[in-house]
């Protein structure tokens, strides 16, 4: 081989794999997550409420919930319900092609020192922050105190 073919060729190569390597990335095996049945009970005061839903990850790639902002508090906090008691973790694990319930009971998310107290009726928008993920934007409806959700499969 002469010195122009073997330039041509290693800088065939080196486009094939910069091609490869950014398609390795790519946006195809980013996770989408989808939230339905979000609902946040009317809270006794303003000190505390929690926010329940189901998360769902359609991919092939595992993610993490990281955190939660909102404007109705700027303490919130991701909590893991094991063995009947109630802690601040830092992250909740969404499994690939499956889904992470928030539910009353269970792992949920706390508001802390709200801003205001939500009424019965109204909502309450969250973001939701992954680790792989792109930042999710969800309305959450103000239930009853007493509400739980029936069917946490329905949209």
């Amino acid at each position: 081989m002469n010195t122009r073919t073997t330039r041509t060729l290693a800088a065939a190569l080196s486009l094939t794999a910069a091609l490869a390597i950014s398609g390795c990335s790519s946006d195809a095996d980013k996770p989408a997550m989808k939230v339905s049945g979000g609902f946040i009970p009317e809270p006794v005061n303003d000190e505390m409420a929690g926010a329940f839903m189901v998360i769902k990850n359609d991919s092939k790639t595992a993610d993490k919930l990281t955190g939660v902002t909102s404007p109705l508090s700027d303490d919130l906090q991701i909590h893991e319900t094991k063995d009947q008691k109630m802690q601040q973790v830092p992250s909740l694990d969404v499994p690939a092609n499956g889904e992470l319930r928030l539910e009353r009971g269970g792992n949920h998310i706390m508001f802390m020192g709200l801003k205001s107290t939500p009424k019965v009726g109204g909502k309450v928008s969250v973001e939701l922050r992954f680790e792989k993920a792109g930042p999710v934007k969800v309305e959450l409806d103000v239930k009853e105190r007493t509400y739980t959700a029936q069917n946490s499969n329905a949209h």
